[in-house]
């Protein structure tokens, strides 16, 4: 099938007209209509949709250059052919300067079928580039709409030498964020540079250098002035470098106002830091606390016991087998004192162990033997020395933490083996106690219930330490728990005492 083709058609001989519908009709399904006016052409234009225009180039009262402003003025992009009989070249040049987009000659018809296609091909393109041309330009009418409404500044930095910049392009957001025109910075890079405060300023160049030397991205926080105001305002500057023809580098990226979230951060970890002195100030009040009372039971009321059970025995001594009932009372009453004495020193221990006195070491050791007793689990203990010098904080700390760890162990691992390790450097002192029990799952880490790993944690912590707790093989637990090295002399020295 012929393709379709509307062509308008500005001719006033019949005849003429007749032979170019043939010679189109070749190659065509034509659709020719006629016009011999200029009212005529322009209620077509108005009315109708056309492929192509074709006019000849003389008529009574019209002819092609005027049918050629009706379509160019009426912004009409369609190919325009003139077909003439007697036209000169100076006449076709001038055509063609005014618009035209080609001519035939009528004693020459063959040539009008070439002259269509390739016209049309032509228009063809220009609506395509035309269409690719409103396409990009939507497109960066949208793009530009984005970037100036985002919350910050979009820019391009480009370097040619080693710590020179330019800005190449800044969206508006600099208006508010830094309160400089984005004329001023494609001007001026260093107006930028002069807003930022002193450490931060090179800070920011450090991080540049090491992008440009290593075409790393850049993640920057700092400080501006406002230009205005004098506002202090953190900014975060993230850029993605590429290197360009010729060499320069480039890149491109955003600064956003962090302000808020940064104070918000800060006063989060200045509560965290009042918080963790708090419960720092807690623990050592508590147990200070709990060595009191110890003390307190063991001085004072275990005293009072032992001078209770040796009246019981002067009194046993004065009563003799001649008064049985109440020998026997005596007698329970001696087995009374005797267990309220066991009470307190377990008590005493719970509360503060008074082997801690002889050394961590020897309290590991005896906690140890202790939870075997307790519970029929082998606890096997390492250690590398026999005792070092650890202020009592950190012992206490330490103790404290393997304390809960064999509770954890007694309770839920249904382990059949146990062993502590301590570890000490210069620097560090690490406790691993390791267990070949049924192990633990991150789910029970957070359960709101776990304050047993919490407190180990929260321990650790306050003494500049951490806590790890991870699978171990075959099959178990292993906790790990590392805090720096303090000497009793370092902990006196650092607290005044």
């Amino acid at each position: 099938m012929k393709p379709p083709l509307r062509i308008l058609l500005a001719e006033d001989s019949a005849t003429d007209a007749e032979l170019l519908r043939l010679e189109v009709g070749s190659a065509y399904e034509a659709v020719v209509h006629r016009v011999e006016h200029a009212e005529a052409m322009a209620q077509a234009l108005r009315e109708e949709t056309w492929d192509i225009v074709i006019s000849d180039y003389y008529m009574p009262g019209f002819g092609a250059m005027a049918a050629l402003r009706l379509v160019r003025g009426g912004g009409h992009h369609l190919p325009f052919i003139i077909v003439s009989g007697n036209m000169g070249e100076d006449l076709a040049v001038d055509a063609m300067r005014a618009g035209a987009d080609n001519y035939v000659m009528k004693r020459n018809l063959s040539r009008l079928l070439p002259a269509i296609e390739r016209e049309l091909r032509d228009a063809a393109a220009r609506r395509s580039a035309q269409r690719a041309e409103q396409q990009l330009m939507e497109q960066s009418a949208l793009l530009q709409g984005i970037v100036n409404h985002f919350p910050g500044v979009v820019f391009q930095v480009m370097s040619e030498k080693p710590g020179q910049y330019t800005f190449s392009h800044v969206s508006e957001g600099s208006i508010e964020l830094l309160e400089l025109p984005t004329a001023r910075l494609e001007s001026d890079p260093n107006a930028f540079f002069q807003l930022l405060q002193k450490p931060d300023s090179a800070n920011l160049q450090v991080h540049m250098k090491r992008s440009a030397e290593t075409l790393a991205p850049v993640n920057w926080e700092g400080r501006v002035r406002a230009a205005q105001s004098g506002m202090i305002k953190w900014v975060n500057i993230r850029l993605r470098p590429r290197r360009i023809a010729g060499g320069s580098l480039v890149w491109e990226g955003f600064m956003a106002n962090i302000t808020l979230s940064k104070e918000h951060h800060i006063e989060l970890v200045e509560a965290r830091k009042r918080q963790s002195e708090l419960s720092s100030h807690l623990e050592t009040a508590k147990e200070q606390e709990r060595a009191r009372i110890a003390r307190e039971l063991h001085d004072d009321i275990g005293g009072n016991l032992t001078a209770i059970k040796i009246d019981v025995l002067w009194l046993a001594e004065r009563v003799g087998a001649a008064e049985p009932r109440v020998r026997a009372k005596l007698d329970a009453l001696e087995a009374l004192v005797d267990q309220t004495a066991a009470s307190i020193t377990r008590i005493g221990q719970d509360l503060r162990p008074g082997i801690l006195d002889l050394g961590l070491v020897a309290a590991i050791e005896w906690q140890a033997k202790d939870f075997s007793n307790r519970t029929g689990v082998a606890a096997d203990v390492r250690c590398e020395c026999a005792e070092f010098d650890i202020d009592n904080n950190t012992a206490t700390a330490l103790f404290s933490i393997l304390r809960e760890t064999l509770t954890n162990i007694a309770k839920h691992a249904k382990a059949s083996q146990v062993r502590i390790e301590l570890e000490t450097t210069d620097e560090d002192v690490e406790l691993t106690v390791t267990d070949n029990g049924q192990g633990i799952v991150a789910a029970d880490r957070l359960k709101p219930t776990s304050f047993g790993l919490r407190g180990m944690e929260e321990r650790a912590t306050q003494l500049g330490g951490t806590v790890s707790v991870a699978a171990a093989r075959p099959h178990g637990t292993c906790i790990s728990v590392r805090v720096p090295h303090r000497s009793t002399a370092d902990f006196e020295g650092a607290h005044g005492t």
